[in-house]
């Protein structure tokens, strides 16, 4: 069910350009991708004919914070608990996601729309490392929330159909990060991820998917109140 991995962020300062909107650079330079580590949260993973829900608790150890809700709408059996428990005891979960905000351009980002407080702007992706040539045929579509300069939307999508490697053809690549605006001490938070991928390897093998992440049940680390 992990059929894609994702591009997600930390903004360099090479990337402040003269031109550049600054409510969109200081949207990118204090976007996270991530929920903090100090949040607890359930994450709901389907993919249309499968699904996980799982529960982070912030609370516990690092290895330890993954467990099963439900798979595929109803309980775990005890065999697919301790399949899962023994596979998260080997891997953490967190400070894995890739860094989007590197790729992204704000000196070359054109507002495409404005209304409600929020802007729209169309962006162009830089490559993700050397030998990456999936960024250049594809563009972000980002969404900031200008009071707040919160990003609340990013989109990632193709121009046209692409060859990524030898043998792939990718006819339509779609995803769409979604995120909550900050209250009070609640920061902006991960409300949703979409992917939609259309394609075939080497004219036979299908690479058609659909997967969607929701989180929800967000819950902060309870801490001491300073003396």
């Amino acid at each position: 069910m992990r059929a894609l991995t994702l591009l997600l962020f930390l903004l360099p300062p090479a990337a402040l350009a003269a031109g550049a909107d600054p409510d969109l650079v200081a949207a990118l330079r204090g976007f996270r991708s991530e929920v903090p580590p100090d949040w607890s949260y359930v994450q709901t993973t389907s993919d249309g004919q499968r699904s996980l829900e799982e529960r982070h608790d912030a609370t516990r150890p690092d290895f330890g914070r993954w467990s099963l809700l439900r798979k595929d709408g109803r309980p775990p059996t005890p065999a697919e608990l301790a399949e899962y428990r023994d596979t998260r005891s080997r891997r953490s979960r967190g400070g894995t996601a890739p860094r989007l905000a590197e790729q992204i351009d704000p000196a070359e980002a054109k507002a495409v729309a404005e209304a409600d407080e929020r802007a729209t702007y169309r962006c162009r992706l830089r490559p993700a490392e050397a030998g990456d040539r999936t960024a250049d045929f594809l563009h972000a579509t980002v969404v900031v929330h200008r009071p707040t300069r919160t990003i609340e939307a990013i989109t990632l999508e193709n121009e046209a159909p692409f060859r990524p490697a030898l043998g792939i053809h990718i006819s339509k690549l779609r995803t769409q990060l979604t995120f909550s605006l900050p209250a009070g001490e609640k920061p902006s938070l991960p409300q949703a991820v979409q992917t939609s991928v259309r394609g075939d390897a080497y004219w036979f093998k299908s690479l058609d998917a659909d997967l969607q992440v929701t989180f929800s049940r967000y819950e902060p680390y309870p801490r001491a109140p300073t003396p």
